[in-house]
C-alpha cells in the first residue's frame, strides 16, 4: 500500500514557475514508477510525465523542455518543476505510482493523491 501527498500548487503569473512534491508513505518506494497528471475542468485527466524505478523518464509533448520530473528515494519523494507557466496549465496536478515502470496510461496506475491545484493567470 502505497499513500501519496501533493504540495506546492498555487497561484502564478503566466511565465512563472512552481515546484510540486508528492511525498510516498511505504518502505518499497524505490520499486514503484511515479507520474504526474493533471486535469483541467471539463476534460479528462491526462499524462504530464513519468519516472521510471531505476530513473527513465518520459513527457508529454504539451511539457517537453518546460517540466522536470525528479524521484528522491531516501526522502521517498518526486517532485515536479514547472516553468513557463501558461493558463493552459491549468488544472489540478495528481501524483500516482505503478509498480517498476513508467506508463502515460492513468488506468495502470494503482495509487493517487489528492491532487493539488495549480492556476496560472495571464
Amino acid at each position: 500500500q502505497v499513500q501519496l501527498v501533493e504540495s506546492g500548487g498555487g497561484l502564478v503569473q503566466a511565465g512563472g514557475s512552481l515546484r510540486l512534491s508528492c511525498a510516498a508513505s511505504g518502505r518499497t518506494f524505490s520499486r514503484y514508477a511515479m507520474g504526474w497528471f493533471r486535469q483541467a475542468p471539463g476534460q479528462e485527466r491526462e499524462f504530464v510525465t513519468a519516472v521510471s524505478w531505476d530513473g527513465d523518464s518520459a513527457y508529454a509533448d504539451s511539457v517537453k523542455g518546460r517540466f522536470t520530473i525528479s524521484r528522491d528515494n531516501a526522502k521517498n519523494a518526486v517532485y515536479l518543476q514547472i516553468n513557463s507557466l501558461s493558463p493552459e496549465d491549468t488544472a489540478v496536478y495528481y501524483c500516482a505510482a505503478r509498480l517498476w515502470y513508467i506508463s502515460s496510461r492513468a488506468d495502470e496506475y494503482a495509487y493517487w493523491g489528492q491532487g493539488t491545484q495549480v492556476t496560472v493567470s495571464s
